[in-house]
């Protein structure tokens, strides 16, 4: 599986490194943590149709 392997070898690169803290950043965002919380509580939700 080279692919996989060149994607490991990014991550643990400095440039992967860099991306990952900015990730953990933005996950820590209380204002991002709401932003998932609704667009899972929507998903939940069920099937229902949106009227417009």
């Amino acid at each position: 599986m080279p692919v996989v392997d060149r994607i490991m070898r990014y991550v643990r690169g400095p440039q992967g490194r860099k991306m990952r803290a900015k990730a953990d950043r933005y996950a820590r965002d209380p204002r991002t943590q709401a932003k998932v919380r609704g667009l899972l509580a929507r998903l939940r939700g069920g099937g229902g149709r949106r009227k417009y």
